[in-house]
């Protein structure tokens, strides 16, 4: 917390706005929006609702399809089922870990032939790296299909100068109680297009119509952010830059620390982008990475150190075993597969401490430099 979360709720228990509605609600929004550089947002309870309506507003029904990166958390792909439609996965590159436009190009490619093109595309910015955004949003613009950027672990970062979630019709961000800032749970839905906005609203409040009385023509949802959780998400807002310098201190830290240890290998920054380095992410190149990557894991835990491998990819998940998936080159098996294969995410807090990120560096040193020495020797 950044001290002032108690101020800001106080105000609202005084001036008796609890609900869904109330001064903080439209501050948040308002400050979100021009934090970010956008003509508005829609503050809701999760960042998987803000995509779910992000879908809804561009027409998402069953039997469409939506093609969605599959390094990717599951909350990115579920709204899509949600609604009927079936996601189409597509690979990461090499040089940003996210979507690859080579592939996105390509799957488009096959559906314009099949007379289907997908009703939208959702990139994600991975663990706050900013996707080829130039690229995709040139080949999206090409078949005429709406982009959503899942920005919810990049708040904070920017291509050229130009903030996350910016570059589609709809950007998300969530603010659950891991994000670089939080409402303890939340999300929210940005857009220039305030009219779809204005829909997201009335959808977030279970599609309430403007009647004297409780009447409903649509199907809507109970999505609203409540005024106390928006004046949590004021103070955290204040500190944002704050947080992204934290945490690129903290991977500056690891880079410089574990630099001279051979095949390992952090998540690439773009080349003109900033990222808010979320969450600090690194791979081990070498032929037994999976096995040196499990090894690493288990002696951090016994550590007391908390750390995780990468995402899963979506379209390797039981949930989605039928789903189509267009890898980055063909024939070669997948980018992301190969990543999750030998790549973890390791402790990378706004508040970690030199002294603990320094047992963590200490761990990684011990397990992985004699293992690469053994290999060496051999």
């Amino acid at each position: 917390m950044s001290g002032r979360e108690r101020e800001y709720i106080a105000e609202a228990f005084d001036s008796n706005w609890i609900a869904p509605l109330g001064p903080h609600l439209d501050a948040f929004e308002a400050e979100m929006a021009s934090y970010v550089g956008v003509a508005g947002a829609a503050a809701v309870s999760s960042g998987t609702a803000a995509i779910h309506l992000a879908l809804r507003l561009l027409g998402v029904t069953a039997g469409d399809s939506v093609f969605c990166q599959s390094f990717t958390f599951v909350a990115t792909a579920n709204p899509i089922r949600y609604l009927g439609a079936e996601p189409v996965f597509i690979d990461s590159e090499p040089d940003t870990w996210n979507m690859s436009p080579a592939a996105l190009e390509r799957a488009l490619a096959d559906k314009e032939r099949e007379g289907r093109l997908p009703k939208a595309v959702i990139v994600v910015h991975l663990y706050g790296g900013m996707s080829r955004m130039e690229e995709l949003v040139t080949v999206c613009d090409r078949y005429g299909v709406p982009l959503i950027e899942d920005a919810a672990e990049s708040l904070g970062s920017t291509y050229r100068g130009r903030h996350s979630g910016t570059f589609g019709r709809f950007g998300i961000y969530s603010f659950n109680g891991n994000k670089i800032i939080t409402t303890s749970g939340g999300g929210m839905l940005v857009s220039n297009d305030a009219e779809a906005l204005g829909t997201a609203r009335f959808l977030a409040t279970q599609g309430r119509d403007p009647a004297p009385y409780y009447q409903h023509s649509q199907m809507g949802y109970n999505y609203r952010m409540s005024n106390l959780l928006a004046g949590v998400g004021r103070a955290q807002l204040e500190v944002l830059e704050e947080r992204v310098a934290a945490r690129r201190e903290v991977y500056l830290r690891y880079a410089g620390s574990l630099g001279d240890v051979a095949d390992i290998a952090f998540m690439p920054e773009l080349p003109g982008t900033r990222s808010n380095r979320w969450l600090t992410a690194m791979t081990i190149e070498r032929e037994n990475a999976e096995f040196l990557r499990d090894s690493l894991l288990a002696e951090l835990a016994e550590a007391n150190i908390e750390a995780r491998p990468l995402w899963k990819p979506l379209h390797m998940q039981p949930l989605f075993a039928e789903a189509s998936f267009y890898a980055h080159q063909p024939g070669r098996g997948s980018v992301c597969g190969e990543l999750f294969r030998k790549g973890l995410c390791l402790p990378s807090g706004s508040s970690l401490t030199e002294a603990d990120q320094q047992r963590v560096i200490s761990v990684i040193r011990n397990v992985l430099l004699p293992a690469i020495d053994e290999t060496l020797a051999v």
